[in-house]
């Protein structure tokens, strides 16, 4: 009697459009961003200019994972007109980092690798950030696009320094996840002309003066990230493309200090990614340091579990960042 009554109630519900159990929480949230116009929302590229674009940009999906809103878990999709949104320190200390969330090149984490940010970086460090909301392969873009709109954000946020208290000399990036892939091509391929020039804002330098990486996609080898490597190269890439974006392979002398991040028992992004990319930079000479930690899983940002030592992390970040612009500051007047 009992599965007599329920399997047709089953499908009455499924029919009606009840939402999934997996997906309760998950709601559409698209006035949490700041509006178009606003001071805190930048636009990347002049309207109806976005390099290999055409057409009306579509509206961006913001969805909203989180049922506990003291912890919001945004993403966003369908992002056709990229754009910056800034946190402003009240006591800004001249530095900014440009935060490039993670993803999987199929979306835009928006808060766990985004705005938790605000308290440590912002607040406490001082550190003005703008967080990149940047176009995925996943959707009509091609897999150079990331790379561009990562040049544009740069040479924005420094084209536009003294209007936001900031040194020129001062403008770093910090990538999670996919987002540390975006973030180590920019590091290694800040002079590559991924777009054609535009306006006066292309003439500034895309290198960023400093690179922090949290556990980042770098290889599209045997240590790659699947999901990751199949959005931005295909299904079964060749060797050419898969060396072309493996990032430990395109290592140079000349690109920005770097600082690493992440946990040995991460099952999604595998450690042997900042290994590689840490001894090539090492063979390169370029400034380094790393940290190793033993737990923490992948995609923790700042939200992590009490009594893990993997909470040192913006600490030593900050840390790290003043030193390295510590002989930049002594060196001027």
């Amino acid at each position: 009697m009992f599965r007599a009554v329920l399997l047709p109630l089953l499908a009455c519900l499924l029919l009606a459009g009840a939402p999934s159990p997996l997906r309760a929480a998950e709601r559409s949230v698209p006035a949490t961003e700041p509006a178009v116009g606003s001071a805190d929302r930048i636009a990347l590229w002049p309207a109806g200019q976005v390099p290999g674009e055409s057409g009306a940009p579509r509206t961006p999906h913001v969805i909203e994972r989180s049922d506990d809103p003291t912890l919001p878990d945004r993403y966003i999709d369908d992002v056709d007109a990229p754009y910056l949104v800034a946190y402003r320190p009240r006591h800004p200390d001249g530095s900014a980092l440009l935060v490039i969330p993670g993803g999987g090149y199929q979306r835009i984490v928006l808060d766990k690798e985004g705005t938790a940010l605000v308290p440590a970086f912002v607040e406490r460090g001082g550190v003005t950030l703008f967080v990149l909301r940047y176009r995925l392969p996943a959707g009509r873009s091609d897999r150079q696009a990331a790379l561009a709109d990562a040049q544009r954000a740069l040479r924005l946020i420094r084209d536009g320094a003294k209007r936001w208290q900031l040194d020129q000399g001062r403008i770093g990036v910090i990538g999670f996840s996919a987002g540390g892939h975006v973030a180590a091509r920019l590091s290694t391929g800040f002079d590559l002309p991924a777009y054609p020039a535009r306006d006066a804002v292309d003439r500034q330098s895309a290198r960023p003066d400093v690179a922090l990486l949290l556990y980042p996609v770098i290889d599209m080898g045997p240590h790659a990230h699947s999901g990751s490597r199949a959005r931005l190269l295909g299904e079964h890439p060749d060797a050419a493309l898969v060396a072309q974006f493996s990032m430990q392979d395109h290592v140079r002398a000349d690109m920005p200090p770097t600082f690493l991040v992440h946990a040995q028992d991460d099952k999604v992004v595998s450690v042997h990614n900042s290994l590689v990319y840490y001894q090539a930079l090492t063979r390169a000479g370029v400034a380094s340091e790393m940290h190793l930690f033993p737990q923490g899983g992948h995609g923790f940002g700042v939200r992590i579990q009490p009594g893990l030592t993997t909470a040192q992390w913006p600490t030593l970040a900050l840390q790290w960042m003043q030193a390295r612009y510590a002989p930049v500051a002594e060196a001027r007047p």
